[in-house]
């Protein structure tokens, strides 16, 4: 059937739409698993290359800085061929750069490690732009709903990635790998099934179709365009911009600080691990705030709590395992709260002619904040303590407050 059999036909489009995402959430079982694998460890591989903690943060700063450029460009790939092409490109990146780190680490090669590292941010960009695949074909009254069920998926394979350290590294040193190579590999591999998964099921495409259906809309695109930047664009930006840079450069930090004071890999997984599962796994709540609360109130609920995360990792003991993965566990929750509602007024205000543009390009900001958040959290820490990183995040996050009621004033006026 043509795209244009689709238009009007509401319960075609909701079948679509349905199967739209359990297409997008099969494929984020697996890139949850890539996405997680390579965060837990790469800042230890790092320190274990570089042989500097002071530089640990700076695979964080690679992956994310790559994953800016990923951004970018599954984004303008996505609007001109769709999101199945723009997705299944971006995971193809994401899993060469995890085999390159591999490489790398076999070889004891640090150029290779961090050109390679570039390269893996391609999956992290990709694993987040697949949440607006999920909203293409979605009510405004359900965007959030979309998001988040997108999102939630991604948390069973982002649960297992950081619990199988210890085995894929076990796998690692059998084939006379370093044991911190082998979650990378698991990265690789997964990266390369969601891929495989969009490429050949995400048929007929979400974009194109939505785009088919508002095409009435592709004269007051331009119009919108000539006016500016709209408001929702910069507040959703703003927010996701502000909690991914809090939240990146204290996640990155929380294993060498952790491995410092005597805790081993499977201590340092499991925090990171329940921390990644706050990320994700309360996006089916968070939708259902978004959608009937408001988008605003829960941007500001997300500087609050990670103001809050930032509290309990600065003042809890180094020895407290049930503390940092509490504070860890906030850090995440604020982080999915800025995401689900800074998503949903991006969507809002996106003219759907130039959505996915305009998406990757908030995306490419994103990034980038992570990159800024993960090289300056190692050269933070060594100066001062992690304590005082978690608090500085903290404090930074409430920006949002201030920043996203302004942009609404003035969306209303």
């Amino acid at each position: 059937m043509t795209l244009t059999g689709y238009v009007d036909n509401s319960e075609t489009r909701l079948a679509l739409h349905r199967r739209t995402l359990s297409v997008v959430m099969a494929s984020q079982v697996f890139s949850g698993a890539g996405l997680a694998a390579g965060v837990t460890v790469g800042a230890l591989l790092a320190e274990q290359m570089l042989g500097a903690s002071a530089l640990s943060g700076l695979p964080a700063a690679l992956y994310t800085g790559g994953s800016a450029a990923a951004a970018l460009a599954v984004g303008r790939l996505s609007q001109r061929l769709g999101r199945r092409m723009g997705l299944a490109a971006g995971y193809a990146a994401g899993a060469l750069g995890g085999a390159g780190v591999v490489a790398a680490a076999a070889l004891d090669s640090v150029v290779l490690l961090l050109t390679s590292l570039l390269v893996y941010g391609a999956g992290t960009a990709t694993n987040l732009q697949a949440r607006y695949a999920g909203a293409d074909l979605s009510s405004p009254g359900r965007r959030g709903r979309a998001v988040s069920s997108v999102l939630v998926t991604t948390t069973v394979g982002a649960v297992i990635g950081p619990n199988l350290i210890a085995s894929t590294g076990r796998a690692a040193e059998h084939f006379g790998l370093p044991a911190l190579a082998g979650p990378f590999a698991l990265a690789a591999i997964a990266y390369a099934l969601a891929g495989t998964i969009l490429f050949l099921l995400l048929r007929p495409d979400p974009l194109l179709i939505s785009r088919t259906l508002h095409a009435e809309t592709a004269a007051t695109a331009s119009a919108s365009q000539a006016r500016g930047v709209p408001a929702g664009v910069i507040a959703g930006a703003a927010t996701m911009i502000l909690t991914q840079l809090v939240m990146v450069a204290v996640m990155t930090m929380t294993p060498i600080h952790m491995q410092a004071h005597g805790h081993d890999l499977a201590a340092t997984g499991l925090v990171i691990s329940l921390h990644i599962a706050a990320m994700y796994l309360p996006s089916l709540v968070t939708g259902i705030l978004v959608d009937r609360l408001g988008r605003v109130p829960v941007a500001v609920a997300s500087g609050v709590t990670l103001l809050a995360a930032g509290l309990v990792s600065a003042t809890a003991p180094d020895d407290s395992v049930p503390l940092l993965a509490l504070a860890l566990i906030l850090l995440g929750l604020g982080w999915n709260l800025g995401l689900v509602s800074g998503t949903a007024m991006i969507t809002d205000a996106a003219p759907v002619e130039t959505r996915a543009k305009i998406q990757g390009t908030v995306d490419l900001c994103i990034a980038l904040a992570g990159a800024t958040g993960g090289i300056a959290s190692g050269l933070v820490m060594t100066a001062t303590s992690y304590a005082a990183l978690s608090i500085t995040g903290g404090v930074l996050a409430l920006g949002v407050i201030p920043f996203v009621l302004s942009r609404t004033r003035r969306a209303a006026a």
